[in-house]
């Protein structure tokens, strides 16, 4: 993708993960003199983590780019900045407007060892201890697995159950990088998500763990 001059780079990460799960993509896009943001999402309700990313690009100045991984594909959704000219989804979930993210995390059957997810007392979802090693980053090395584990951060029940405002994806460019051996967002879900988006599309036989 060409990137504008003077581009800022927004990089978003998903549930049970923070901005430093992006570490290698901000190194390389850096050492391309890039300007590359890690938007820290609370992951308390879409609208919260919609807020939290706006008020991260209104700290940018020029053009941007917004990346996002997994469930950080509902929230770029919600970027209406007109400096924003272009969105990546890396084996994101891309909401239409009105429906909501477990609606299209649930849409196909999952996979056999994908983990069984739940709230808590609070309404709080923790990624189990398992999931991490059979399905959230199944082909990771045994360090950064247990990194996973250790600084999991949990998703709030609203982040999946609040309705999708009218998608920036309906009207700015957008980019879908479809990871076929994926054991969290279903490979036949992300085709469709990307073909609804009608975006440029591309597909490789691996699973993107960002953690």
């Amino acid at each position: 993708m060409p990137f504008p001059e003077d581009s800022t780079v927004v990089v978003v990460h998903g549930a049970w993960a923070d901005g430093s799960s992006w570490k290698e993509v901000i190194l390389l896009l850096s050492k391309q003199r890039l300007q590359v943001v890690a938007a820290p999402l609370p992951l308390t309700s879409l609208s919260d983590d919609v807020v939290a990313l706006n008020r991260t690009i209104a700290r940018t100045k020029g053009p941007v780019i917004i990346a996002g991984h997994a469930y950080a594909g509902a929230v770029i959704g919600g970027a209406d900045e007109e400096r924003v000219k272009a969105l990546v989804y890396i084996a994101a979930l891309a909401p239409e407007e009105g429906e909501t993210v477990a609606q299209v995390f649930y849409r196909d059957e999952a996979h056999p060892q994908a983990p069984k997810l739940a709230p808590d007392k609070d309404g709080w979802i923790w990624m189990p201890e398992e999931g991490f090693s059979n399905a959230f980053a199944h082909n990771a090395t045994a360090d950064q697995i247990t990194l996973c584990k250790a600084v999991q951060r949990p998703i709030a029940l609203k982040c999946i159950q609040e309705k999708a405002p009218k998608p920036a994806w309906k009207s700015k460019p957008s980019r879908f990088l479809i990871a076929e051996e994926d054991r969290m967002i279903d490979p036949k879900t992300q085709h469709f998500m990307a073909n609804r988006m009608r975006a440029s599309t591309h597909s490789f036989a691996v699973t993107i763990h960002l953690c």
